[in-house]
């Protein structure tokens, strides 16, 4: 699971529950083949590691929480960098909160 990321210089609080932004919406776009964030001024497509961390800022769930849970659905460890990376990127783009 690699998920592409510029460095962000953000501190992430990994026990604040994270939500999507009301303001946004995540959903599968049938021509693309993929996931997108839409938002007024245009579209964002998403791979699949990126959907799923996506799918878990729910209001339920913090950063860890996200990490324990798609740590265990891939069968792979070592995913906190990739994971807490596309976290902050997205709290940057206000994709979440």
């Amino acid at each position: 699971m690699k998920i592409q990321h510029e460095s962000v210089n953000m501190a992430l609080d990994p026990t604040k529950i994270l939500n999507f932004s009301p303001a946004l919406r995540l959903q599968w776009e049938e021509t693309q083949k993929k996931h997108v964030i839409l938002y007024p001024e245009g579209i964002v497509e998403l791979n699949v590691p990126s959907t799923e961390i996506l799918k878990l800022c729910d209001g339920e769930h913090n950063a860890e929480q996200i990490l324990v849970e798609l740590e265990a659905k891939f069968n792979q460890t070592g995913l906190k960098n990739d994971i807490y990376g596309f976290l902050e990127v997205a709290i940057e783009n206000g994709w979440i909160s």
